[in-house]
């Protein structure tokens, strides 16, 4: 498997890191190279994205993928950590109804601005924010601009819990989101429970449970929750090659000349923006045009 080169579609599940089930799949195949894009809570399950081998090159190209939660607030109690984990730091005796709830949740629409929880991993004044709120030391973290999609009421779990559906883009943070909400319907609130139920393409549907992989003697690419490194990218461009001259330049780091042919007649390259080289659906360069020549900025071959 040291060979293999793509993603893993795990759903992670609870009471486990996200650090913890790369730490049990590496181990377990012998993987020398492997990464997640996105991390999830111990105390959240769902879909986690997993990169093998050189495809770990690719994480930093993913996270412009589009997200979706589901989510229960529990409303009257906010806590230190913004989840049902940490210690109860403030209460509330009102409860607001699922009307109010749908109302006032086309508020959380487009850009909006965002404070991280203080139990998070951003950094303030080189120091992650968790450790400083582990310390007991007094602080804010700063406020963001994310994007939000689509915030949408599904049920009422208990008569003070909701569930929720959010669509979002990158760095955007839930518990920060229920803190929010509770605020503006004039109570105090906190995660219950999470769950990531899409990021990008991959789905609960394409996914393999962590339980299942860890029972398989040996991975292989045909197997459930394994796709090509091509398959989180389908926002970028992509140029299949099989010619192997090109393919061994490319290997070099060195500028190649793609054939016009392979080239669309309607298509007008955009030197600034990048676009995937990619042989038998694996990417093999990433990198921009100029004219007809392509100048690798990472090469995975």
């Amino acid at each position: 498997m040291n060979d293999y080169q793509g993603w893993l579609n795990v759903y992670k599940p609870l009471n486990l890191s996200s650090f913890a089930v790369l730490h049990k799949i590496k181990k377990k195949f012998n993987l020398s190279k492997i990464g997640h894009a996105g991390t999830l809570d111990p105390l959240a399950e769902g879909i986690l994205p997993i990169a093998i081998g050189k495809t770990t090159k690719l994480i930093s190209f993913i996270h412009r993928n589009i997200k979706e939660y589901e989510l229960e607030i529990k409303w009257g109690e906010q806590t230190l950590t913004d989840d049902r984990e940490g210690k109860i730091i403030c209460v509330s005796s009102y409860i607001p109804q699922s009307k109010e709830i749908t109302e006032k949740l086309k508020i959380f629409r487009g850009n909006i601005l965002q404070r991280p929880p203080k139990a998070s991993a951003v950094k303030i004044n080189g120091q992650r924010a968790y450790k400083l709120l582990r310390n007991m030391e007094n602080f804010e973290t700063k406020k963001k601009i994310v994007k939000i999609y689509e915030a949408k009421f599904i049920d009422q779990s208990y008569p003070n819990v909701s569930k929720i559906k959010i669509i979002c883009g990158k760095g955007f943070y839930i518990r920060s989101f229920a803190r929010d909400f509770g605020e503006i319907l004039n109570t105090k609130a906190h995660v219950y429970s999470l769950k990531r139920t899409k990021v990008g393409k991959f789905t609960i549907k394409n996914s393999i449970l962590l339980d299942d992989l860890l029972k398989m003697s040996e991975m292989a690419s045909g197997i459930r929750g394994f796709h090509p490194s091509i398959s989180m990218l389908d926002d970028i461009l992509a140029f299949e090659i099989d010619e192997e001259t090109i393919l061994k330049d490319i290997s070099h780091g060195k500028i190649v000349k793609i054939n016009k042919k392979d080239i669309p007649k309607s298509l007008k390259l955009n030197d600034d923006k990048l676009y995937l080289l990619t042989n038998k659906k694996i990417v093999v360069s990433v990198g921009k045009f100029d004219g007809i020549f392509f100048k690798p900025k990472k090469v995975f071959v």
